[in-house]
């Protein structure tokens, strides 16, 4: 077995395409051996491809954005698709079938504090046609922290990937209200990143034969046998909340078969972070993806 070395930027069953590379077999069916991480807060996955300690990384498209934007060549390249959309979940503290986007002006938000969960955030806002800074936004700091917050009371709302919401309505203290990337539209928001280097190997084309079989076990598969499989990658969550969890995204549309960043998702991630003051110019395909090895 080759080791194959993974990290990720954020860890939940929002990146099920990559974690079940792992529980379901995939990669050890083409002789890798996975070891995994997630990277330690306030430093970028990226840094873990500069430095040689990773293969791939879970990222984001918009990664590549801040050097461009200084002039600087990029170091790594984005050469597969996780999510086509937004996998925030918008949780209310109170249960309310009759939830509207315009309830949000005025009331307390618990929110990622930048990056690309908040530019996402506010484009979704745009979309619905509310004024964010009506919103007054609680920023504790990562995902763990927004959790505790709104677990202590913190916040009329809470913005969350799954299962984290889920396990807020099992335990009775919050309801998902909304769905950001049903607000948004598909999108490149998360997407694997590696070395043009790398690349190149024989482990990348190993490694791509085992994502591609995933992504479709990940379509077409039960969420209940997805989440049986992933359950240990999760200790604190329930397994039924965990199945629901992927069962959502699964009907969101968050997952494709295809493995590679089409044209349209990467123009789409343009538009949300040109929307947002974020980039000043627009930057090309091929200044950040790459087409899949294989």
């Amino acid at each position: 077995m080759t080791k194959i070395v993974m990290q990720f930027s954020l860890f939940s069953a929002f990146y099920s395409p990559l974690i079940s590379t792992m529980s379901a077999g995939f990669l050890e069916a083409e002789g890798l051996e996975p070891e995994w991480s997630v990277s330690p807060p306030g430093v970028s996955a990226i840094v873990a491809l500069e430095n040689g300690s990773a293969h791939i990384v879970q990222s984001a498209l918009s990664q590549g954005f801040g050097p461009l934007s200084k002039g600087a060549p990029t170091s790594v390249v984005h050469f597969a698709q996780i999510n086509e959309m937004d996998g925030f979940f918008l949780t209310s503290r109170k249960s309310d079938s009759n939830f509207t986007w315009d309830k949000l002006e005025g009331a307390e938000v618990v929110l990622f504090g930048g990056g690309q969960p908040l530019a996402m955030f506010k484009y979704a806002c745009h979309k619905a046609g509310i004024d964010f800074d009506k919103i007054k936004a609680i920023h504790p700091g990562g995902a763990a922290d927004i959790d505790n917050a709104f677990r202590a009371g913190q916040g009329q709302y809470a913005q969350q990937q799954g299962p984290f919401p889920q396990q807020l309505e099992a335990d009775g203290i919050g309801h998902v209200v909304a769905r950001v990337g049903e607000k948004i539209g598909p999108c490149g928001f998360s997407s694997l990143a590696a070395t043009r280097e790398w690349l190149q190997t024989d482990m990348a084309t190993a490694f791509m034969r085992a994502y591609g079989k995933t992504r479709r076990y990940i379509v077409d598969t039960p969420a209940v046998e997805i989440a049986r499989a992933e359950k240990s990658y999760f200790p604190d969550i329930d397994e039924s909340v965990l199945a629901d969890c992927i069962a959502t995204y699964q009907k969101l549309g968050s997952w494709t078969p295809h493995v590679e960043i089409t044209q349209a998702a990467f123009e789409a991630t343009l538009d949300i972070f040109e929307y947002n003051g974020l980039i000043q110019q627009r930057f090309s395909y091929d200044q950040i993806c790459a087409r899949p090895p294989g």
